[in-house]
């Protein structure tokens, strides 16, 4: 979730790191430059964690790893890094790094309303750059209402819809589950104060 870029100088990837390191926000890192990542609501926290759970729940220990928020995603072929909500790798490629994921099959990114045309747009861009991406979901954080973005067989993008009362289902993960279990507790009504 960028809010706002930094007006330093274009950072390496390196020194990018190091620079995150000392910084009390997650900053994703994009051409040269960060951007800070906004703060979420309650609800976008606790739906971010349902489906985390959700998915470290059901799949077995050591093949497939699940990644919250708190890690990075390299963009393939670039020196870019994000932070989606969450995310899946069952590439081995992905256990030789300790900093960042490259190859996940999944990333799930809780939509706001500051960032929901940049997940859908030019993070959506970059992150289908990656073979091994097959599933992209976007889940509100305002309605019952998830899009998955789903890669065929012949390697395009179809959109499928889900909302309240629908199966949504994750072949990426060999996952199907009712659009309810990760808005269960949630209330809509709550205000961003």
């Amino acid at each position: 979730m960028v809010s706002a870029s930094d007006k330093s100088p274009k950072l390496t990837p390196i020194e990018y790191f190091d620079w995150e390191e000392q910084q009390t926000c997650r900053h994703e890192y994009i051409n040269g430059e960060v951007y800070a990542m906004s703060g979420g609501t309650q609800n976008h926290s606790r739906i971010a964690l349902k489906c985390a759970v959700l998915l470290e729940n059901h799949l077995p220990e050591g093949g497939c790893r699940v990644f919250n928020s708190d890690c990075r995603v390299n963009i393939v072929g670039t020196n870019d890094y994000t932070y989606p909500d969450a995310s899946v790798s069952c590439d081995n490629r992905d256990k030789t790094t300790t900093k960042y994921i490259t190859y996940p099959c999944l990333i799930i990114e809780v939509l706001s309303e500051s960032t929901e045309a940049y997940d859908r747009g030019n993070k959506f861009f970059r992150y289908r750059q990656n073979p091994q991406l097959q599933d992209y979901l976007l889940v509100s954080s305002q309605d019952i209402a998830i899009d998955l973005y789903r890669k065929n067989p012949g390697g395009r993008w179809e959109i499928l819809n889900f909302r309240a009362g629908d199966m949504v289902e994750l072949q990426s993960v060999n996952l199907t589950f009712p659009i309810e279990q990760v808005y269960r507790g949630i209330d809509f009504s709550e205000v961003a104060v």
